[in-house]
């Protein structure tokens, strides 16, 4: 049963498929919040994710996109606000790293991994 301190309240999660994304969406929902849950190459994990959230009784849906292009960022929101009606909580956890040592990352890499 979610909650009640973010009841009311709309929240996008980035890279809320897995780890530490994941476990935000968990907490936020649990609050009350409804949560779109963000991913970009594992729909499989966003949908295991968005079935605990509901579970808590809070709302949820999947959202899809890439967090370094702007206008599929946009599209997000949009989608986000069109489900929900509003955006109140914006969580900016996506990230991506290259696993490799620090002497073998590129500079293509280095920009990819801020991006």
């Amino acid at each position: 049963m979610a909650g009640t301190r973010l009841k009311g309240v709309h929240a996008l999660v980035t890279g809320s498929s897995s780890g530490i994304g994941a476990a935000i969406a968990l907490r936020v929902a649990r609050e009350g919040a409804n949560v779109a849950v963000h991913y970009r190459g594992h729909p499989e994990r966003a949908t295991a994710v968005l079935e605990q959230v509901e579970a808590t009784g809070a709302g949820g849906f999947l959202v899809h996109g890439d967090m370094a292009k702007l206008d599929e960022v946009q599209r997000m929101i949009a989608q986000t606000i069109e489900h929900f009606g509003s955006l109140e909580l914006l969580v900016n956890n996506a990230g991506i790293e290259k696993n490799q040592p620090f002497l073998e990352v590129t500079p293509d890499d280095f920009d990819r991994v801020l991006e």
